[in-house]
């Protein structure tokens, strides 16, 4: 942009490049729908009123609103690359979103961020990525690397970073550990924020996390966590995904009186989400069915994630604003009919425009190193009571029960007709040959086992199954792909998708990856299973910040204690 030539088109000494005539803008400013007319120079917002113009859009009295902002996600969830996930978010009306690259980092380190800043700058739409925090999100797993203050020293001051990104390890910051600490002090000496996530956590432990400087929380799955979090200052962002759904649980928190400490985020969302229900604009559609005024849910999706990370120019339509635009036709049921980004017209009706250049994906490199011939699965019987994880449905978080298990020659196995399945974690990074090993109810599977290299947060294998065979053949199948998710039943592979970009995402378009998602349901499915999404929610279970019960390539962690437990009990 020349800033002397956006001031004179806006002056009108200058035709602008084109008017959006007869539209009914959104002001999330004053909250007011106003008819104006939209004058666009150089990709930014002249004014409003009669300018003269090269081109004339004649919108008849339909809707223009700011573009979306996903406030907190993590692109390489979607599975999909960076030129792939823009080609499916952005004809839903997402213009911009803040991401945390935490999981490529997890494997590639600073490449790894490196990598998707680069992706990023290519994009026709906004793309931020916030500083990861925790690689690794804690000591008791084994990652693809380690990234101190000095590590992420170099990114700080990037244009593309606006941020620290969530701050998973919460003991660190309450206990004062000195190298998160280190992490902290870098954002606010850049004047960045520091991104919050610090699940049920209240009290004084709340009260020390926040005066760490860490104002955002994107991990409320009750009300009052949420009322607690944003009484105490905390920016609260409603999450979405495909594995954590907390919008209908938290909605009631936002008032005329909230209304602006609240942001909406998706933070993990499959392809198949995002295909079928859609991205943030789903969310809007849900939270106005539910009795949210229209022009509040806007701010929440452009204003106020906009202002809390101080984007540029972005997050309103008004003089000076990037023209990030979506056209639609009702408030009401707020669909992306026309997107604008930077004031081209990139998607309509839900599909993007042929003129738009995407850039192919560039692969980087992969990570996955595992022995097959090492794989061993038995889980010796020092008891005959064991821990196991239990799934909670909709949820990230997982509850604990102890249960007997079937003993047999000293060695414990799985019982698939009482739904008490093995799971393990096997190492693919430093080549340790670890593997945690452990049981877990609620997956429902009958036969056979499934496997994925898309674990939080350090990404290493996790499987579960009914027997030994099927998940070494899992294990191995995966391996073989450099990296994906795939279903096995007697040691014959049943459906697969491949991840070839750091085990966790492919180049290949939204349509494709749905498809082979859908056959991995379908298969995992017939073999059982009862979840909607076996593998998001197998993702998390590697994920030994997110209580309770969990398992890592060290064996399975007790969350609320931090620490290692034994599978058996007695």
């Amino acid at each position: 942009m020349e800033l002397a030539a956006l001031i004179t088109a806006a002056r009108g000494d200058q035709p602008v490049d084109r008017v959006f005539e007869n539209a009914r803008l959104v002001n999330v400013f004053s909250g007011e729908v106003e008819t104006r007319h939209i004058a666009v120079s150089q990709g930014y917002i002249a004014g409003f009123g009669d300018y003269s113009a090269r081109e004339r859009i004649d919108l008849a009295g339909r809707f223009v609103v700011p573009g979306f902002i996903d406030a907190h996600v993590h692109i390489e969830s979607s599975m999909m690359s960076v030129s792939e996930f823009v080609r499916a978010v952005l004809p839903k009306g997402t213009t911009t979103v803040v991401a945390d690259p935490h999981e490529i980092a997890n494997v590639m380190g600073s490449a790894g961020i490196a990598y998707m800043i680069e992706e990023g700058r290519r994009q026709p739409m906004n793309l931020f990525f916030n500083l990861p925090s925790c690689v690794p999100a804690t000591a008791m797993e084994t990652s693809g690397a380690s990234l101190d203050a000095a590590a992420l020293s170099p990114f700080i001051r990037n244009d593309s970073v606006p941020a620290l990104a969530e701050m998973m390890n919460f003991p660190g910051v309450i206990h004062c550990d000195a190298g998160v600490l280190d992490k902290i002090a870098l954002a606010e000496n850049a004047a960045k924020p520091v991104d919050g996530h610090a699940p049920g956590l209240s009290g004084k432990a709340l009260n020390a996390y926040i005066s760490a400087g860490i104002r955002s929380d994107h991990e409320c799955v009750a009300l009052s966590e949420a009322r607690e979090k944003l009484a105490r200052g905390m920016h609260v962002m409603i999450r979405e995904g495909s594995g954590a759904r907390n919008l209908d649980e938290l909605l009631p928190l936002v008032t005329p009186k909230t209304a602006h400490m609240v942001m909406w985020c998706t933070d993990d969302r499959h392809p198949q989400d995002i295909l079928h229900a859609g991205h943030i604009d789903e969310m809007l559609r849900r939270a106005v069915a539910s009795g949210l005024d229209p022009v509040t849910a806007l701010q929440i999706a452009s204003l106020n994630p906009a202002r809390y990370f101080r984007l540029p120019r972005i997050g309103a339509v008004s003089p000076g604003m990037r023209a990030d635009m979506v056209v639609t036709s009702s408030l009401d049921e707020i669909v992306a009919e026309a997107v604008y980004s930077g004031g081209c017209k990139v998607a309509e009706n839900g599909k993007m425009c042929p003129e738009v250049e995407i850039p192919e994906a560039q692969i980087g490199p992969s990570a996955m190193h595992v022995d097959v011939d090492r794989l061993d699965f038995r889980i010796p019987a020092d008891g005959s009571n064991a821990r196991v994880i239990v799934i909670i449905p909709g949820q990230i978080i997982t509850g604990q029960e102890i249960m007997p298990v079937k003993i047999r020659e000293n060695l414990a196995y799985a019982e698939p007709s009482a739904d008490l399945l093995k799971i393990a974690v096997v190492e693919r990074h430093q080549q340790t040959g670890n593997i945690g090993k452990g049981f877990i109810r609620g997956i429902g599977l009958r036969r056979g086992a499934i496997a994925s290299s898309v674990a939080h947060d350090s990404h290493n294998i996790v499987v579960v199954g009914t027997n030994d065979g099927d998940m070494r053949a899992a294990v191995a199948h995966v391996a073989a792909m450099e990296g994906g998710l795939c279903v096995v039943c007697e040691q014959s592979v049943k459906a697969a998708l491949a991840l070839p970009i750091a085990g966790l995402m492919t180049p290949r378009p939204l349509a494709a990856v749905c498809r082979e998602m859908d056959d991995l349901l379908d298969a995992a499915r017939g073999l059982g299973c009862r979840l909607e999404d076996p593998f998001m929610t197998l993702s998390f279970m590697a994920l030994p910040v997110i209580p309770e019960l969990k398992i890592t390539d060290k064996g399975l962690f007790d969350v609320n204690r931090f620490t290692h437990m034994p599978v058996f009990v007695d």
